[in-house]
């Protein structure tokens, strides 16, 4: 009887069905997540960088640089990041960094947009600036720094993944100013 009760449990293929969707549905869910989130973190690297360029960009154009006018700037700052949130979650540092002649290259004015985390890794108004390797400033030259952060924070995959981890995330853009040095912000 025994036998025949297991002969005849082996032969049955209801609920097999089930069984392997009990096994394949959450590896399929975290592919799933995994993929949203990764496709997230990608696009937001790259809202960075861009965001990062336009402010150096919009600002190295100007003739003159008025401080009534930086609240534009960083707007238009807001409208590339888009659809994140630059003002709640991120930070832009602008900084104009001018170099005498016999003196180290300086920060002379220095403007930030935003509430997320980060400082400026070139230096604080009126200190010597701070220049990536291989980077020189000449003597009588300007060159506008935008540094864009990030307070990055994973929807789905909390620190289930090493790679998307909660972080700030940071980016800069170097441009030399195309008219006139801007060391003064009128």
């Amino acid at each position: 009887m025994i036998r025949r009760f297991l002969r005849a449990l082996g032969r049955d293929r209801r609920g097999t069905l089930a069984v392997e969707a009990a096994m394949a549905v959450p590896v399929l869910a975290v592919l799933l997540l995994g993929g949203v989130e990764i496709t997230r973190f990608v696009l937001l690297n790259q809202k960075l960088e861009r965001t990062s360029a336009t402010v150096a960009d919009l600002v190295s154009r100007s003739e003159k640089l008025y401080a009534a006018e930086l609240p534009t700037v960083f707007i238009a700052a807001g409208f590339t990041f888009d659809p994140f949130d630059l003002a709640d979650d991120g930070r832009v540092i602008v900084s104009s960094i001018y170099k005498t002649s016999g003196t180290p290259a300086r920060v002379v004015w220095q403007r930030a947009y935003g509430a997320g985390s980060g400082s400026s890794t070139f230096g604080v108004q009126g200190a010597n600036a701070v220049l990536p390797a291989g980077f020189v400033v000449r003597d009588g030259e300007n060159v506008i720094v935008s540094e864009t952060f990030f307070d990055f924070v994973p929807l789905f995959t909390g620190d289930m993944v090493g790679v998307l981890e909660a972080r700030t995330l940071y980016t800069y853009s170097l441009m030399r100013p195309r008219f006139a040095p801007l060391t003064v912000l009128y």
